[in-house]
Formats: structure tokens, C-alpha cells, sequence
């Protein structure tokens, strides 16, 4: 019967043929003169040498002894060693492992073989690092390479074949030569590799030939990782709606429109970090789920166990609902113990942690259930909130254009393939109206004075302008736009009644602490203002909206027990991405939309 060493491997290396070294010691029974014969098995010459070892219980207790094992000579070809420990040094000649247990994946033992030690990650060569610098791949002609990624074009001609291959990583094809000698040629021929299909092409990077790229890659072997169906592949290389590919959301960032706002909207969101990062914010993680309603509009969906929660099972006799004797819901059988909604907003909620950090942010999906199919309105999108202690307004406005103007030039820094590409195929001009947002000095003028403004406006507007309106889109943007000229504006001072309970009232009685970011295309962009600090204020406003105080208790503490005056406001992330990209519907600078009667992928 055969010794069994117990240890485990989850990964193994090729050594053969190799000359390996290893001292290592490990408990097992002491070997009968058979046993100890099976050691040799494999062409393998090993050296046993016996020593006392303490005694070691493993169920009973028995004498177990060390072994110190000498593997000199590894003759089998092909074979797979599994090994693990520090590390392994490779030459030409032979591989030393160094303090390392081994065995032969063949031998009996193989089962129980050591853990091996995880690789490093290493990062996979991207089309964007080949194409991406100042030559455009030039210093990089010679290098033997492999890419990975998707067909976007094959044309075969009668030798050769260019394969246009994209990756994701930027909106630029990398074009790959490969000539009928080349390893996998004949799944060209045959029609195996299509538009759509997901390869991997080896081979030497060279200076292309034509004119609208500077390299190219010479393949030497083509490998087919993914085929797809030719006739039946949505995406074939034509102009597509976005409604059309609204219905294909699985498949459109395989375009070059959505894999462009993928790549702005990814830089927007580090961006967002790296901005509030290095001014020392924190970040919090605010709840999705709460029993209060920031907004006070009561748009909100509501989160409830009270009918059944498995998709399998829709069918809900009313009868089967917990109720009241009075008839109503009885909440109390829910699984929070009350109504619970998904949060519209984690301003709330950040309010609690800049009382005790100072400054901090929040960045997470927030929902609202608005019945509004509109080019401007998302049931699921993502909020950027950040809140500042012992500041006010003034402070609060600062904040958000100095944002906001560095997200727009990190952007204009990092992206700059894609904002061309934007700038071609989107929205003529964004580039010069970005670069405007960027430099020049945000404006500011009243609430009042920007009625005032537009109702001396030549302009006939959809919607009547009145104080005490709340400006609607086509008024913020004619005052961006027109009045000012492209410069980003700033409206301070609404009228109370339109606004929500947690902002500070003015002195006026009528107004508040409230600011709207106005930009040209989108209009409002950002909304905020100062926090009422003050408890006995605040409390008068929540009975005033009928707002249900209870459910604001821990809120109204911040108040009570080291009040601060603080400020923040909120950012739609996807109506960012939309002013950036010039998107027109934002259901498209989301990667999957939730609006009325859709909630697809």
C-alpha cells in the first residue's frame, strides 16, 4: 500500500525535463519496505533519510516521523509537477524550487498535493496602450504581440484577409494582416470568423501601409475563441437607431457610440473621486433602502414583503395580504416593521457624517418613481451628493463649479479620441462648448432677477414665466445660452414653496438657500444649497409640509446636539454624461435604462 501525503494544489507548473531540488518536511507513517519501493516509481531517484520527529496525534496517537526527500532527476517528459512555496527559478538548463514539496500528478498521491502559491496578476496588453501615445504605436514597431477582442470587419482578399479587431479599450480598430501562411487562415476561408466573432491574433507589429493608421499587426497566428452567426448578429456594421439598440442593450456597447460613452462615463465617475479624494472628502455609502423621503414628493417606490417576492410566483389573491380590521395594509407584518421605500436621494444621510467628518460625498443609484417617459427622466440613475461642514452657500457654489469644471477637463485630457468622436458624429461643437465650460467664470444672478430676465425675454416660451414658477428646462437654457452666452450660471434664492423642507429660509420668509447650476444644452445640471441648522426652524417647515416628524427624529438630533452650518448639493451622474457626450436621451448614458414599462437586462 502506498504512503499518501496529505496536502492539496489548485494550480501546477510544467517541469520536464528538469533537474529539481527540495528539502521539505511532512508528517506520515512509518513506511513499510513496499512502501518505501513505490517512492522510485517514475524514473524518479529518491533518497529517504529517517529522523525522529515528536510524537503527533491525527486521531490517535502514534509515532510519526519527518522525511527529508531528495527528488535528483525528473527523466518523464510531458508530465505535470505540482508544486508549491516561495518560488521557482528557471533556467535554461534546470528549474530549482526552493523549499518546496512536490509530487507527480500520476502518482497515487497526486490528490493531496501541496497549495500552490498564486501567480501575480498581470495585466493583459490593450489596443488602447498600442495605439494610445504620442506615435500612435511607432515605438512599438517590431514587438511580438498578442491581442484579444472582437471582429469588427474581415475582408478577405484573394492571398490575404484584413481583420479589424477592437477590444474596448479605445474607439480605434487595431488592423491585422493575415496572410494565407498564417496559423488559422482556413477559418477565414471558411466563413468562421465574422463580424461580431471574439479572437485572439498573435504575431509582429509593423508600420501600416495606409494611411488611416500608423501601425498594423502582421499576424502570425489567428486563434477563434467565440464564433457568431453572420445572418443573425444584430450588429452588423451599418447605421442602427438608438431605440433599435435600446431593445439589444446586451450587445450595443459593442458599438462605437456606446463604447465611447462607456469610456466618458467610466472617466467622469474616477474623475468624481479623484476630485473629492484629493480635497480631503470621504466618501460614505448611503442606504438604498429607507422610510424616508428626502424630497418630500412622495415619488417613491416602495419596498414590501407583504406580497409574494419570488419571480416564479406572481399570482397574489388580495385576500392573502396582511390588513388592518379598519382594511388598510398592516405594516407592522412587513419585514422592516413599516413602510420602507428605495431612497431618492443620500443627502439625508450624508448630512450625518459631515457633522462628524466634515466633508464628505456620496456616489450610488437612487430611484424615483415618476411615471415620465421623457428624454430627461430615469426610474434608476446614479446621484453624486457631496455635503460640506461649517460652510455656506457661497462656499457650496464654489464647490460645485470647481467640480464641475474639472471633471469636464479631465475628460478633455484623457478622452480625447472620444470626444472627437462625439464632437464628429453627435453634437457639432461640443468640444468648443465643453472647453467653454471648463474656462470661463460661472455667472451668478437671483431667482429673482432671472424671472425678471425672462419675462422682458422676445422669446415665446412653452411654459409661462411667473415668480414663484419653477423654471423649466427651456428657461434655464435660454438664460445659459442666450442671455449669457454659453457661460455656465448660477441661480441662488427660490422661492421656498417650490423647494424642499432641509433648506435654510432667508431672512425674507419667502426665500431660501437654494442654487441651481445652469449649463448650455441641459439646463439645470446641479441643484443644492445650505442645510437648515437651526431645530426649531426645522421643525416648523416639517409640519408645515406635513411631513411625518417621526420618521425624522435622528435628523432633527443633528440639530439638537452640535449643530454646524453646512451645505451640499446633488449631481444627476447620468445628466453629466449627457452634457459631456451630447447624448440627446438619457436613457442612453445609462448602460441599462429603468423607465415606465421597462425594466429589461
Amino acid at each position: 500500500m502506498a504512503a499518501h501525503l496529505h496536502f492539496n494544489h489548485f494550480s501546477s507548473h510544467h517541469i520536464c525535463p528538469a533537474r529539481l531540488f527540495f528539502t521539505s518536511f511532512f508528517a506520515v507513517r512509518p513506511l513499510l519496505p513496499a512502501q518505501r519501493a513505490h517512492l522510485h516509481m517514475s524514473r524518479i531517484n529518491a533518497s529517504i533519510t529517517q529522523s525522529s520527529c515528536s510524537n503527533f496525534s491525527l486521531g490517535h496517537k502514534e509515532n510519526y516521523r519527518s522525511y527529508t526527500v531528495h527528488l535528483q532527476q525528473r527523466e518523464t517528459l510531458g508530465k505535470r509537477l505540482h508544486c508549491t512555496g516561495t518560488r521557482l527559478v528557471d533556467t535554461e538548463e534546470h528549474a530549482v524550487e526552493e523549499g518546496i514539496p512536490c509530487t507527480s500528478s500520476s502518482s497515487p498521491s497526486s490528490s493531496h498535493s501541496f497549495n500552490l502559491r498564486v501567480e501575480p496578476f498581470k495585466k493583459r496588453l490593450r489596443i488602447a496602450e498600442i495605439k494610445g501615445g504620442q506615435e500612435e504605436g511607432l515605438e512599438r514597431v517590431g514587438e511580438q504581440i498578442t491581442i484579444r477582442g472582437w471582429t469588427r470587419t474581415c475582408r478577405l482578399q484573394k492571398s490575404f484577409c484584413f481583420l479589424e479587431v477592437n477590444d474596448g479599450s479605445c474607439l480605434s480598430n487595431l488592423q491585422c494582416i493575415v496572410g494565407s501562411d498564417t496559423e488559422g487562415f482556413g477559418l477565414i476561408e471558411a466563413g468562421s470568423v465574422s463580424t461580431g466573432a471574439s479572437v485572439a491574433v498573435e504575431g509582429q507589429l509593423v508600420e501600416s501601409q495606409g494611411s488611416k493608421q500608423k501601425v498594423e499587426l502582421k499576424a502570425s497566428k489567428l486563434h477563434l475563441i467565440g464564433g457568431t452567426d453572420a445572418l443573425t448578429y444584430p450588429v452588423q456594421k451599418k447605421r442602427l437607431s438608438r431605440e433599435y439598440l435600446r431593445s439589444i442593450a446586451h450587445l450595443r456597447p459593442r458599438t462605437n457610440t456606446f463604447g465611447a460613452v462607456s469610456r466618458v462615463r467610466n472617466a467622469l465617475a474616477y474623475a468624481t473621486h479623484k476630485f473629492f479624494q484629493e480635497r480631503g472628502f470621504i466618501w460614505v455609502a448611503s442606504p438604498i433602502i429607507t422610510a424616508s423621503d428626502c424630497e418630500g414628493a412622495g415619488e417613491q417606490f416602495c419596498v414590501t414583503t407583504l406580497v409574494p417576492n419570488s419571480p416564479k410566483d406572481s399570482s397574489t389573491p388580495i385576500q392573502s395580504i396582511p390588513s388592518t380590521k379598519d382594511g388598510l395594509l398592516d405594516w407592522s407584518k412587513d419585514f422592516f416593521g413599516k413602510p420602507a421605500f428605495l431612497t431618492v436621494s443620500g443627502q439625508l444621510n450624508a448630512e450625518i457624517y459631515a457633522t462628524a467628518l466634515s466633508d464628505v460625498y456620496t456616489f450610488g443609484p437612487t430611484f424615483r418613481a415618476e411615471n415620465s417617459n421623457t428624454t430627461r427622466h430615469l426610474a434608476e440613475f446614479w446621484m453624486i451628493e457631496p455635503e460640506l461642514a461649517f460652510a455656506d452657500l457661497k462656499d457650496d457654489m464654489a464647490c460645485a463649479a470647481s467640480y464641475l469644471q474639472y471633471v469636464v477637463r479631465y475628460i478633455l485630457d484623457e478622452c480625447k479620441e472620444d470626444m472627437q468622436f462625439f464632437d464628429s458624429w453627435i453634437e457639432k461643437g461640443i468640444l468648443a462648448r465643453l472647453n467653454d465650460v471648463a474656462m470661463k467664470d460661472f455667472r451668478h444672478v437671483t431667482y429673482t432677477d432671472a424671472v425678471n430676465i425672462l419675462l422682458k425675454a422676445e422669446t415665446k416660451f412653452e411654459f409661462p414665466v411667473k415668480w414663484g414658477c419653477d423654471l423649466q428646462s427651456e428657461h434655464e437654457r435660454y438664460l445659459t445660452e442666450k442671455v449669457f452666452n454659453g457661460t455656465p450660471l448660477i441661480v441662488t434664492d427660490y422661492p421656498k414653496d417650490i423647494k424642499a423642507f432641509y433648506m435654510r429660509q432667508n431672512d425674507d420668509g419667502k426665500t431660501v438657500a437654494a442654487m441651481d447650476v445652469l449649463v448650455p444644452r441641459v439646463g439645470e445640471l446641479i441643484g443644492g444649497s445650505q442645510r437648515e441648522e437651526r431645530l426649531d426652524v426645522l421643525e416648523r417647515r416639517i409640519e408645515e409640509l406635513g411631513l411625518e416628524k417621526d420618521s425624522y427624529w435622528w435628523y432633527l438630533d443633528l440639530r439638537r446636539y452640535g449643530t454646524v452650518p453646512h451645505a451640499g448639493f446633488g449631481l444627476g451622474f447620468e445628466r453629466l454624461v449627457q452634457f459631456s457626450t451630447g447624448i440627446d436621451n438619457i436613457r442612453d448614458a445609462i448602460p441599462f435604462p429603468r423607465v415606465p414599462g421597462s425594466a429589461e437586462f
